[in-house]
C-alpha cells in the first residue's frame, strides 16, 4: 500500500545552500505531522538528532516514520569517493537503527559543483556529459558506496537522478542503470527532476519500474527553464524562482503518474519534495496543499 511522506527540504532546509535554517527539526516534524503525512527522510545530516534514542521518540510521538535520507557523494570524483562511502555508512547506521531495514540510502551526485552542469540544468546537450572514462569513475563510486551500505546494515542504495548532476536527462538516466548492477542499486524516481531532465514521468516509471525503490513527488515549471536559458540562470536560481511548485500547479500530470505506478504495482513510498531555498514561501501551507492534492487524486 503507496504511504506518502514529505522531506526536510520542503522545508528550505537542502544541501548546498548558505544562510541559517529558519526551521528547527522539531518544526519541521510538528507540521509534517499536522499536514496529514505519516513518513519523514532525514534530511542534511546534524539537522535531526543522530542518536536514535533521541529521534525515534520523537518521530513516534508525531506517527512519522524515517523512510531513506540523501547522501551526497561526488561521484564524477573518484578521490571523493570513501569520503562518500563514509558518510553513507554513517547515515545508513542511523536509519537502520531509527526506521529499520526498510529505509534507503539515496545516492546523489554532489550537485551544482560543476559549474557547466549548474549552469545549463534543464539545457543539458550531448556535449556536456560524460565520456566512458568518465561514466567509469562514475558508477564505480556509486557501486562502492552501495557495496559498503549493503555489508555494514543490509540496506539497498538508489540512485537519485538530479538536476546539475551527471545524471540528469532521462538519456542519462538509462547510461547509468544499463552500467550498473540492478541487484545492488536501484533508482529514486522524481517526477519533478525527470521532467527537467526533459523527460516524461509517466513513460519514464512504466520504462524503468525494475529498478524504482522510492518516489518523489514533485511537480515542474517549465518557464523557469525558458527564463532560464534567456537570463542564464543556473540550477539554485531557478530554485529561487519556483521550478518545482506546488503539486498540480506545473507540468507533471500526476493522475497518469499515480497510474503509471499502479501500472508496475508499485507499494512504496511517494516522498513529497518541493524543494525551496531557506525563508521561500509558506512551507506548512504549502505541505498542507499538498497532501491536500494527493488525496484529490486518490492517494
Amino acid at each position: 500500500m503507496i504511504k506518502v511522506a514529505n522531506a526536510p527540504c520542503s522545508w528550505g532546509v537542502i544541501e548546498n545552500t548558505e544562510g541559517e535554517q529558519s526551521k528547527t527539526y522539531l518544526d519541521v516534524i510538528n507540521e509534517m505531522s499536522a499536514a496529514g503525512y505519516v513518513g519523514t527522510e532525514l534530511g542534511d545530516w546534524g539537522f535531526m538528532p543522530t542518536d536514535p534514542k533521541i529521534l525515534i521518540p520523537q518521530l513516534e510521538e508525531r506517527n512519522l516514520q524515517l523512510v531513506g535520507s540523501w547522501v551526497s557523494v561526488r561521484l564524477y570524483d573518484a578521490d571523493y569517493h570513501q569520503a562518500g562511502v563514509d558518510a553513507a555508512v554513517r547515515t545508513a547506521e542511523l536509519l537502520a537503527a531509527v526506521g529499520g531495514q526498510d529505509c534507503y540510502i539515496i545516492i546523489g551526485d554532489d550537485h551544482s559543483t560543476v559549474p557547466l552542469r549548474h549552469d545549463h540544468s534543464g539545457r543539458v546537450t550531448a556535449e556536456m556529459m560524460l565520456d566512458d572514462a568518465g561514466w567509469d569513475v562514475y558508477t564505480s563510486g556509486a557501486a562502492k558506496v552501495a557495496k559498503a551500505v549493503k555489508e555494514a546494515t543490509g540496506l539497498r542504495s538508489l540512485v537519485h537522478h538530479h538536476g546539475a548532476t551527471y545524471v540528469e536527462t532521462h538519456q542519462e538516466i538509462e547510461k547509468f542503470l544499463s552500467l550498473t548492477d540492478p541487484s545492488l542499486i536501484g533508482m529514486v524516481f522524481d517526477t519533478g527532476h525527470y521532467m527537467l531532465g526533459q523527460g516524461d514521468p509517466a513513460a519514464g516509471i512504466r520504462k524503468h519500474g525494475d529498478r524504482i525503490g522510492h518516489v518523489h513527488f514533485k511537480d515542474f515549471n517549465a518557464n523557469v527553464v525558458a527564463n532560464a536559458d534567456a537570463n542564464s540562470w543556473g540550477y539554485q536560481h531557478m530554485i529561487g524562482q519556483g521550478v518545482f511548485p506546488e503539486l498540480g500547479q506545473g507540468a507533471v500530470d500526476f493522475p497518469a503518474v499515480y497510474q503509471a505506478l499502479q501500472d508496475i504495482n508499485y507499494d512504496g513510498w511517494i516522498v513529497v519534495e518541493q524543494d525551496v531555498l531557506p525563508g521561500m514561501g509558506s512551507p506548512f501551507e504549502s505541505a498542507q496543499r499538498n497532501r491536500d492534492y494527493l488525496r484529490s487524486i486518490g492517494l
